[in-house]
């Protein structure tokens, strides 16, 4: 495993993930539930999704290395914009509001980590970060080392929701935390482009 790879994956996706759902998902989980179950069911949708992206981005990275470089720029780039046109937070917070209005407020620690699960797994299919995370898988053609990384952001934006997130947003305003996650998707575009010319 090469823990260059897996630094590059966290220094990706954390940032990407602090202004997007997930780190919503977990701070107004947080609010109904005792905070270690949500965790852990929000840990566990992340190795299911996780698993997932790194095995398609594994069999994409099987093709010939010009053509996966060149879409995986490409993701990069869409990332850099999606990160800048990130729905309002408040609009997030609502909607996971919604999906949890028929769970009873004092449920079992088991019930708690199964709601957790259940909405993030949800949430984060198809996500822009489970994308980029295959993209990552196809490019460095290091599975455990992008695992690694891509796990290590999500459990930790997933902790800081759960732990601290309306005080770290009073601390730090989102469109910094989206500025640099763009910039990031930016040049790993760019650079990934380059790669793709001299193929």
């Amino acid at each position: 495993m090469n823990v260059v790879v897996a630094l590059t994956v966290f220094a990706a996706i954390f940032p990407a993930e602090l202004p997007d759902k997930t780190f919503i998902a977990t701070l107004v989980l947080s609010t109904r539930f005792a905070a270690v179950p949500v965790w852990i069911g929000a840990a566990a949708a992340f190795v299911v999704q996780t698993a997932v992206a790194v095995a398609a981005g594994g069999a994409v990275s099987l093709l010939p290395q010009r053509p996966v470089h060149a879409v995986t720029a490409v993701l990069f780039a869409i990332g850099a914009v999606a990160v800048l046109l990130a729905k309002d937070q408040s609009a997030e917070e609502q909607e996971v509001a919604a999906e949890l209005a028929g769970v009873p407020a004092r449920p079992t620690a088991w019930r708690a980590m199964v709601t957790s699960f259940l909405v993030l797994f949800v949430a984060e299919w198809g996500d822009l970060t489970q994308l980029l995370t295959a993209a990552f898988a196809a490019k460095y053609h290091d599975i455990p080392a992008v695992a690694t990384g891509a796990l290590l952001a999500l459990w930790g934006v997933a902790a800081i929701g759960v732990v601290g997130g309306r005080a770290l947003l009073r601390v730090v305003p989102v469109v910094w935390v989206q500025r640099v996650a763009a910039v990031v998707f930016g040049v790993l575009a760019a650079v990934t482009a380059v790669e793709a010319i001299r193929g």
